[in-house]
């Protein structure tokens, strides 16, 4: 596997007020100022993305998302007198004993989804060469279908992963826990390295049992595994991509699986610059800076190892049959989305 492109900068710490006890109170003060000016900065970018996220949602998904994602069944509501035209199959007969009147049994939908966000965390995600990185993009997306979720009286819940899980938000509905959901995914700091979406539909099977919807967002960068973690080769890669298609089966079974791929431009094909100092953000433990070959054969080597990689995760979600969006940075992201909803109208109705 070759490694994705650079950072353009590192990713800090999560945000903190507490100054480092082994500065001096100069260090200490501008310490904290700092971590202040991130914090705030921190909340000014969730408020941007809550009015992007929420006019999208009021403008253009305010019903889709109800006739797109379908409640738990039917629920009883009442019963009324027969009409001409009713199922006689509705007919309640004790009630019609009882009073001697045909009556008919009313249901309802069951609305109430548990929308689970199953969210890539991974440090590639802060490769960015547009206005914003993939982080960014994923919040962005993520928050969507969160206020379309909370806006019909669903549940949101975030499940965080890299190579494992590290974030569980549980499902709750409301403004401000979709606010809390956004602000992990922008300033959650991955323990470990690496691309596992397997590991968290995994986590989601054992978690939730019912019906709902899983919204697996990520770069998936090396998640079919590689050289790290296959253990060894490709009979490594071969295991890895078996067990994310295992792990896709289990989930649809009991899930409406929409997965997304968030990408960069510059991931996708290396410009040819000769020799450069790169850092690396995940995948080949080079630890800090490392010099790279980016010749013009390179380049091109680089370019049709990423479009394998691209092909095998799409002929999987094929054969499963998952539609996949893709969305790129620096591209409108929000007619992907309208054009989804759209498209699993047409297929509703047909």
């Amino acid at each position: 596997m070759v490694a994705r492109t650079p950072s353009p900068s590192p990713r800090g710490p999560t945000p903190s007020l507490a100054p480092s006890p082994s500065r001096g109170p100069a260090a200490a003060s501008q310490e904290a100022a700092e971590a202040r000016e991130r914090t705030a900065e921190l909340l000014r970018e969730i408020r941007r993305i809550e009015i992007q996220t929420s006019r999208l949602v009021t403008q253009h998904l305010a019903g889709s998302y109800q006739s797109v994602f379908r409640g738990q069944g039917i629920a009883f509501a009442e019963v009324r007198a027969y009409e001409p035209g009713d199922d006689v199959r509705a007919i309640d007969w004790n009630v019609t004993a009882r009073t001697g009147e045909p009556h008919v049994k009313l249901f309802t939908e069951e609305r109430e989804l548990t929308v689970m966000l199953v969210v890539d965390m991974s440090a590639s995600l802060d490769l960015g060469s547009r206005e914003h990185d993939k982080r960014h993009l994923v919040a962005r997306l993520a928050a969507t279908f969160a206020f379309s979720a909370i806006q019909n009286n669903d549940r949101v819940g975030l499940i965080g992963f890299t190579d494992r899980v590290e974030v569980f938000v549980p499902p709750r509905s409301g403004r401000k826990h979709v606010l809390a959901v956004i602000q992990r995914v922008l300033s959650h700091v991955p323990e470990h390295r690496g691309t596992s979406p397997a590991v968290a539909l995994e986590y989601l099977s054992r978690l939730h049992k019912g019906h709902g919807v899983a919204i697996v967002i990520s770069d998936f960068v090396d998640a079919l595994g590689g050289e790290r973690s296959g253990g060894g080769g490709e009979g490594g890669t071969e295991a890895e991509e078996k067990r994310l298609e295992h792990a896709l089966k289990v989930a649809k079974r009991r899930h409406d699986v929409i997965p997304i791929r968030v990408e960069d431009p510059l991931e996708l094909e290396l410009p040819a610059l000769g020799l450069l100092t790169v850092e690396d953000l995940e995948l080949l433990d080079l630890g800090g800076d490392h010099v790279i070959d980016l010749s013009a054969s390179q380049a091109k080597r680089y370019r049709g190892e990423v479009e394998a990689e691209r092909r095998r995760i799409d002929r999987l979600m094929r054969k499963l049959s998952l539609p996949m969006m893709s969305i790129r940075c620096g591209d409108d992201w929000q007619k992907p989305l309208v054009a989804f909803f759209a498209r699993r109208n047409r297929r509703l109705r047909a």
